[in-house]
């Protein structure tokens, strides 16, 4: 089982590293080069939109099948008949949210053709995402691995062709993005269909109102947590869009360091997936789980600060090679924004730790507090700021989230600080820092390019970190068998 485990978690690790990071700086940010700020801008605005609002779609759906299914294989066909039809009255009541708000705040005409299109979009992702979900809990981790990428592949392949192939003899226009991805869902959820046909007695769609209302009830709390988040993560763009003249054009400049930060999201949800599992079976049996605390600190926020410090301090420079432009505006806010993976990281951690133990008021206390302070100083900085006030309140409310979790948890599981080593964690972040500033402010004197420079001082930082023993990669080995024993019980 152990070597299952891992054999199918560097399969997972392994595709997302070698798709995903091409599809976000190789494709993503050609097109926003090629159509400009101001349509990627809208684009990205709307996008947000469709996403906040796609809890909607789910409502803890995916969840509650990949367990019930795990432990009861034999309800497969039963319950997907019931399951599918939710999701199709979901998503009904998913549209209609979406349209309201837009129409309230002003979009029409072409942004609500374009709104059409990615709010299908949405729903063919949460549609293969259950499906996913049936696959994990038939035991097929190999086959979900490979489906995890297969959209962004499709994605890759039309986009490439449209870009560069010269195929068309009109430029390309941002419509064929959001296209390219519908083609690339629909053949998607098509494979995942195969792929369960040999499951499933018949299909019959049919609502079962009884068993409809009781997974909403049982999964409510943890639907309104992850609506929360997604308004103070996302709705940003949205706000820059709708409260700036031209502000298209801030929100594509807002996307170009967003881009950024998700990318290095994509693989902290990864860590947090792992996670979970690994502190529901802690919280289960009684375990006590600071250890396992203690170790993704390690592996996860230490990285994490030395990526973002990397980031900050050569922020111009990397703004430069990726959009070929040496624009203040755009690489201040890149600069802010990735500061904020920081406490991104430390949320993966202990928001999942209290989502581990079921502690969802106190969470969802959080998140309310955390989306007011976002939109209410959005309303404020964005005005007077433009973008880079948006960036600001990003960081702040990131801030705060982390901190209040951290709290929380501290609370909750009764952590004892332990004083020196909070010292030296400390310690090492003054210092890292202050190295940084020293670099960044004589990086134009060293005989070298950026580039080795920045290499230099991220190769410095992990050997300080090593030193202080704050960076011990080989903790993964106990992450790992927890999980396998999880994966036993």
């Amino acid at each position: 089982m152990k070597r299952k485990f891992v054999t199918n978690l560097a399969l997972l690790l392994l595709v997302n590293l070698l798709v995903k990071p091409f599809w976000v700086f190789g494709i993503d940010r050609s097109i926003q080069l090629t159509v400009g700020e101001g349509a990627y801008g809208m684009y990205f605005a709307l996008f947000n939109l469709s996403l906040i609002l796609n809890i909607v779609l789910d409502i803890g759906i995916t969840n509650y099948n990949n367990r019930n299914i795990s432990q009861h294989q034999f309800l497969l066909s039963k319950h997907f008949s019931n399951l599918v039809a939710l999701k199709f009255v979901l998503a009904v009541v998913y549209a209609i949210i979406t349209f309201t708000i837009a129409l309230i705040i002003g979009y029409r005409g072409a942004q609500l053709t374009m709104l059409i299109v990615l709010v299908f979009n949405q729903f063919l992702v949460s549609f293969i995402l259950y499906l996913r979900s049936n696959i994990t809990a038939l035991q097929k981790f190999k086959t979900d691995s490979l489906m995890s990428v297969v959209d962004r592949v499709l994605m890759i392949g039309i986009c490439s062709a449209l870009l560069w192939g010269n195929i068309t003899e009109t430029e390309f226009q941002i419509e064929w993005f959001v296209y390219a991805q519908t083609v690339s869902y629909l053949a998607t959820t098509i494979l995942g269909l195969v792929v369960l046909c040999g499951h499933i007695d018949k299909l019959r769609i049919s609502l079962d109102y009884i068993f409809s209302r009781a997974i909403l009830k049982q999964s409510f709390p943890y639907a309104l947590l992850i609506l929360l988040m997604a308004f103070y993560n996302r709705i940003d763009s949205i706000m820059i869009e709708r409260l700036l003249p031209g502000g298209e054009h801030d929100a594509g400049i807002y996307a170009q360091g967003f881009r950024v930060l998700d990318a290095a999201t994509m693989f902290a949800f990864l860590f947090a997936g792992l996670l979970l599992p690994i502190f529901s079976y802690m919280i289960k049996t009684k375990e006590h789980v600071g250890q396992i605390v203690r170790l993704s600190i390690m592996l996860l926020i230490v990285p994490a600060l030395i990526l973002s410090f990397s980031c900050f301090f050569f922020r111009h420079e990397i703004i430069n090679l990726l959009y070929h432009h040496n624009d203040h505006y755009s690489s201040n806010i890149f600069g802010i924004l990735i500061l904020g993976f920081i406490p991104i990281a430390t949320t993966y951690i202990f928001g999942t730790l209290l989502t581990a133990n079921g502690s969802m008021r106190q969470l969802n206390t959080m998140a309310a507090i955390a989306m007011a302070i976002n939109i209410g100083l959005n309303l404020i900085l964005i005005p007077q700021l433009q973008a880079t006030g948006a960036a600001f309140v990003s960081l702040t409310t990131q801030l705060f989230a982390a901190l209040a979790q951290v709290f929380i948890a501290i609370r909750v599981f009764k952590f004892k600080i332990n004083k020196p080593q909070v010292l030296k964690f400390g310690l090492f972040i003054v210092i890292i820092f202050v190295m940084g500033l020293y670099i960044a402010y004589n990086k134009s004197n060293f005989p070298i390019k950026w580039h080795y420079v920045m290499a230099i001082y991220i190769i410095l930082c992990v050997i300080l970190a090593t030193i202080f023993r704050i960076f011990q990669p080989k903790g993964l080995y106990k992450i790992i068998k927890y999980n396998e024993q999880n994966q036993v019980e």
